[in-house]
């Protein structure tokens, strides 16, 4: 916290623009030497009668980065910003708190598109999964992907709705039930009800659907739909690998050892297809993974992977550990699941793992299980053997298949611990 007065008053509107904000929010905004909104919020504003003739009227425009630096040029002074809904929701708010204190801030929400869209469709929003497509990848759908589920979505344009649709019929889940909410709480406020099957392809020329809209999604499963849950276990075919994969038991063993939490980051070191990665993340709300990988081919498996399951914002790193760790933002968790017989790669891990971080550590060969059985000696910690078995068919029967042994090593860093 600091001792500055509060100089950023971030409001949020609805549809119909000013008309929604309070006379308290409508004072605070006429106090401002510098303005900031949509320029479709801005052509509809008298500034001459609001008195603010002589302020700074900035359209915006601007991604992220320059917003901020934008703001910072003007800290202390009084600066407003316009957003729809409630801007600490998925919105500009959460974002300038990345930078900026919480009391140099005045935020007045209005009701945000999730409570309007939840209220409109009479779904109770505590029951609801919200997500936000606006401004990512639509890719951020994939783990809300399940039977009966129901999800409100903010969309960026029109697009979107074709964009899910068709992730919903390739998953198998053609007759999910969309509802799209146009312009809510406006004078051209407008419902559509589509199943997925229908939405149809994206016509620039002839858009279906407003630019400004929320996304209510009724998941209805087909027959053979994908049932993929954020617990870890997915089968292993729905990674894309080239054989190196970590086997279902034992990834889900791994990550449920890695104990994600919310907003954790994770270093996946030796990454292969990064199938430990993003399960980690698709385990917790907003937990974050850096696959660090030196194949090429690998690298695009993480990728191809990280879109197909719901990942998109995974970060993948070229280059073999130690060196490829360098720089690298200091991991809640670390797991090596290749180049741990390297010297200096579980060095250079351990050392960078926050105090109460978990490190996990997996190997197959018996000079693995050596340096393992070494880190148990020196540094406590958990030894495990995980053996797995498959029914196969024998002849007109069935038998046991056994996979290849995994020696597992898991430890706590305590704090104070080197």
């Amino acid at each position: 916290m600091t001792t500055q007065a509060p100089w950023l008053t971030i409001l949020g509107i609805g549809d119909d623009g000013i008309n929604t904000l309070t006379p308290p929010a409508l004072a605070l905004m006429q106090q401002a030497t510098t303005l900031v909104a949509p320029e479709r919020v801005l052509s509809c504003l008298d500034l001459e009668t609001l008195g603010l003739e002589d302020c700074e009227v900035v359209p915006w425009t601007m991604g992220v980065g320059p917003t901020l630096e934008f703001l910072n040029e003007r800290r202390g002074t009084p600066v407003t910003i316009l957003a729809t809904g409630d801007p600490m929701h998925f919105g500009i708010g959460a974002t300038m708190r990345r930078t900026i204190e919480a009391d140099e801030m005045i935020v007045i929400p209005s009701p945000s598109g999730f409570s309007l869209a939840a209220a409109r469709m009479g779904w109770s929003l505590s029951d609801v999964a919200c997500i936000s497509l606006h401004g990512r990848a639509v890719a951020g759908l994939e783990p809300h992907v399940l039977p009966e589920n129901r999800i409100l979505s903010l969309t960026s344009v029109g697009r979107t709705i074709h964009e899910v649709a068709n992730i919903l019929v390739e998953r198998g889940y053609g007759g999910s039930r969309l509802t799209i909410l146009e312009h809510m709480g406006g004078q051209t406020e407008k419902l559509v009800e589509k199943r997925a099957r229908d939405v149809g392809d994206y016509d620039r020329e002839h858009p279906a659907f407003a630019d400004f809209n929320v996304l209510a999604i009724e998941c209805v499963a087909g027959e053979g739909a994908d049932i993929l849950p954020p617990l870890p276990g997915l089968p292993d075919d729905v990674f894309v690998n080239d054989g190196q994969l970590t086997k279902r038991e034992v990834r889900a063993a791994t990550v449920c050892a890695l104990r994600p939490c919310p907003g954790a980051l994770l270093w996946d070191v030796g990454a292969g297809c990064g199938s430990i990665s993003i399960e980690w993340m698709r385990a917790a709300r907003s937990a974050r993974a850096i696959a660090i990988e030196p194949s090429g081919d690998r690298r695009a498996m993480i990728a191809q992977n990280a879109t197909r399951l719901g990942t998109p914002r995974i970060r993948i790193e070229e280059g073999a550990a130690p060196a490829a760790l360098s720089g690298l933002e200091q991991p809640d968790a670390v797991f090596i699941g290749g180049g741990l017989a390297t010297d200096g790669v579980f060095d250079a891990c351990w050392q960078a793992l926050k105090p109460g971080g978990r490190m996990v550590a997996n190997v197959v060969t018996l000079e693995g299980e050596a340096r393992l059985s070494a880190l148990y000696d020196n540094h406590g910690g958990e030894l495990t053997r995980l053996s797995v078995a498959r029914a196969q068919p024998v002849g007109g029967m069935s038998g046991w298949k056994p996979l290849m042994p995994v020696t597992q090593w898991q430890k706590t860093k305590s704090r104070g611990q080197q």
